[in-house]
Formats: structure tokens, sequence, C-alpha cells
């Protein structure tokens, strides 16, 4: 099992207690979907974002099937993912995005097929240190002001934000050019996928963020929101305005669609050729069936049980492609991906 020095307070002894406190808590059983049998390797690689929720699964259903059954889970970022994925290095992908146009390309021409299947909602979040006492808010505008390419070399002060803040250096740290959520980020707060200035501290491993954050007072970074809740002691989370005054990341304003432009549906991408393999299939039927309850275990934001429903009923049939089109999906609320899965 790959952990990569995951800093979540889940180690494998908490992560099993805290997952059967959720099921206590949230009445929620855990059936068994296995097939009897099936035994081998599922190799797991992608996105550090949706690492946590992918690596509480892999740890119970491996418990369940009493090693017979081998799940390795790496953290590489969404496009470092979907480069050994499109090069059939891997049998899942995990993904803080939709897959791209140029990735869907590099499958097709490897003749690598793929199972699009939504697993929960992350409210993408914007942290600075604790002893931060000046910001109470930013405005996306304000963001953009940060993290845009023309900021590089000049907005290095935390005064040339706001009229107000102090005179002190302005530390960033942020996802690696790699990594989903730099696509997404980069999308939604400067208009263009892969803008940014590149003067600040990067990593696909969203640990590495926590620590720098955690330990400057002038920080300022951002990555998905099961880091920011499993650090709270650490990091403060900073309230959003994206037009109708400032929101704080939750679980209600992301269910709510009011946390808006930083929440964003996260993914598994199943190569259609692995799911003809048993333990790809148990793998999925027990991710799909059991999503909700990890989900809130890890501190993701679970989707409607409708769209565990129809992710089985896609997965089944093996469904192949995208609904997304080779593009972002900045914006889109949980009822919205609901009706696209649905029209699929």
């Amino acid at each position: 099992m790959v952990f990569r020095g995951m800093k979540l307070g889940l180690n494998r002894f908490t992560l099993a207690i805290s997952l059967t406190l959720a099921a206590t808590t949230f009445g929620v059983s855990m059936p068994s979907v296995l097939s009897q049998g099936a035994a081998g390797t599922v190799s797991i690689d992608g996105s550090s974002t949706v690492y946590p929720i992918t690596e509480a699964v892999a740890e119970d259903f491996q418990k369940q099937r009493q090693g017979a059954v081998k799940v390795t889970v790496g953290i590489s970022g969404t496009g470092g993912g979907f480069k050994k994925f499109c090069s059939g290095q891997t049998d899942i992908s995990n993904a803080s995005r939709p897959i791209l146009a140029k990735e869907m390309d590099a499958c097709k021409k490897a003749g690598i097929q793929y199972i699009e299947l939504p697993i929960a909602y992350d409210a993408l979040t914007v942290v600075v240190n604790p002893r931060n006492d000046w910001v109470k808010s930013l405005t996306v505008a304000e963001l953009k002001k940060i993290w845009e390419p023309v900021a590089q070399g000049k907005i290095n002060n935390w005064n040339q934000v706001r009229q107000g803040f102090p005179n002190a250096p302005l530390k960033l740290y942020g996802a690696g050019p790699d990594s989903g959520t730099f696509d997404y980020f980069t999308e939604a707060v400067n208009g263009k996928s892969k803008a940014s200035r590149t003067d600040y501290t990067p990593s696909e491993d969203d640990n590495v963020l926590v620590q720098g954050v955690s330990r400057d007072r002038n920080a300022l970074g951002y990555f998905g929101y099961a880091y920011y809740a499993a650090n709270q002691n650490r990091l403060k989370a900073v309230p959003i305005d994206g037009g109708k005054g400032p929101v704080s990341p939750s679980l209600q304003t992301v269910e709510n669609g009011s946390y808006q432009p930083l929440s964003r549906p996260i993914f598994i991408y199943v190569n259609a050729k692995s799911a003809q393999r048993k333990e790809v299939q148990d793998f999925v039927n027990f991710y799909i069936s059991n999503g909700a309850k990890y989900a809130k275990a890890v501190r993701y934001i679970p989707l409607p049980a409708k769209a565990y429903q129809i992710s089985s009923g896609h997965f089944q049939k093996r469904r192949v492609g995208t609904v997304f089109g080779g593009e972002e999906a900045v914006g889109l609320r949980i009822e919205q991906l609901l009706q696209r899965e649905a029209k699929q």
C-alpha cells in the first residue's frame, strides 16, 4: 500500500475506527458486494485530492478480502495519473477534474476505453495560517490578482492585495502543474486552465502544501477540503466571495450550491478492459456501494443516492466515455452533474 506520508490524521488503525464510527453515526450498513474467488492486484494512481477516499475504500476492501486482493494507490496528480492510465499502466485513475481532450486523445491512440464515475464533491479550499489575523475573506477578483500570470514578480506583499492588509511578504503554496486542482483553480479564478504565476511553492502532494502554510504566518495556499478538514488546528479556511458575499467551504454550502466557483465533482476512471477482471469489478462495485459513507468519513461531500445508482448502472453496462467533452466543469452544481449523468 502506498501512503506517501499522508497527514490526514487517519493512520491504518484510526482510519478503521473512524469508518466504523461513521457507519454507526450515519446508520449505514457495510454490505459486502464481493464475489467469491477473485484475486489479484488493482493498480490506482492520480489525484492527491481523491487519494483519501480511494485509500479508505482500498483499506476496507482489502480487509474484507483478507489479503486475496492487493490494491495499490499512488499519488502523481490528476494529469500524472492520466499519463499512466492512458498508457495502460493502471486500472483506475483518481481525478479531481474531468478527463481533458488531450488525455482523451492519448487514451484513444493507446486503444484504452474508460468508464467515468463521479464519486463525491469537493470544496476546493483557500487557506491561511491561523496566526493570520487580517484575512477575513477574499473575493475571486482578489484571488485572481494574487494568482494570475502577470502577478509574478509584482504582487509580493499582502498590502498589494487589499488596502489595510499589512506590509508583509506574501508566501504562496499551490497545486503543481500535473494536478487537477491546479487545472480547476486556474480555470475558475484566472479564466484559463494552467494560466498561473509560477513563483510559488508547488506540489502534487497536498501534505507538502499543508506543512508550508501551517508553518508560515504570511502564507496562503489552496487544496482539497479533506486536507483542510483534517488539519483545522493548523490552518484557517478563507471564505470566498464569488459575487454574493463571502461563503465558507462546508458540506452545506456545497450541497446548496452557494460555495462558488470552487465546488467541483471528483472522479475515478476505470479502464474498460481492466473492468473485465473480477478483482477490479469487485473493487469498483464496493467503491460505488459505499461511496457516500467513505466520502463523509474523509470529509468530502457525498453525492445523492441517485447519483451512485446511476454510476452503478453505468459501470454494470460498461458505459464508456465522458459527459464533459474534454473540458473543465467550473461552477457545476450537484444537481447539474446529476442531470448530465442521467442523460448519458
